[in-house]
């Protein structure tokens, strides 16, 4: 890759003022919320300040999918934007109440999605979502 290519595909965090730090991330800061240049990949689970929201897996996923819209919108785009979405589920038979809650955060093209049950998710957490969406570069 020459200097021009390198420019256009440099890499920077999306930062989320007030958000406390993530679970597990390397530098304790940002590395969950990531942009390449027209493109972010974000990881969110359902904690809200310090502690994870209580509920069951469709309040649990209702916070997930807020979480990704805000770190969307701070990358300037929105979940309209979700090109892939992995799932991770502590229980698989949760599968059909998280696919009701996305109903309500998406509309048709949907993203790509793959669903996965975990043996464990960080401090317990139900559900993690990890997400890429495409941002067009601004002309």
């Amino acid at each position: 890759i020459d200097e021009v290519d390198r420019q256009e595909l440099a890499k920077s965090s999306v930062l989320m003022p007030g958000w406390s730090v993530d679970v597990g991330n390397f530098d304790n800061d940002t590395s969950s919320r990531v942009k390449l240049t027209g493109t972010i990949v974000a990881g969110v689970m359902d904690i809200r300040g310090t502690a994870l929201v209580d509920g069951d897996i469709s309040i649990q996923a209702q916070q997930v999918f807020r979480h990704l819209s805000a770190i969307a919108g701070a990358a300037g785009g929105s979940l309209s934007d979700c090109v892939k979405i992995n799932i991770s589920l502590l229980e698989i038979d949760d599968f059909s109440a998280v696919n009701a809650v996305m109903a309500d955060f998406f509309s048709p093209p949907y993203p790509a999605r793959a669903c996965v049950q975990a043996a464990a998710l960080p401090r317990s957490a139900a559900i993690e979502v990890e997400a890429v969406l495409y941002l067009p570069a601004a002309s």
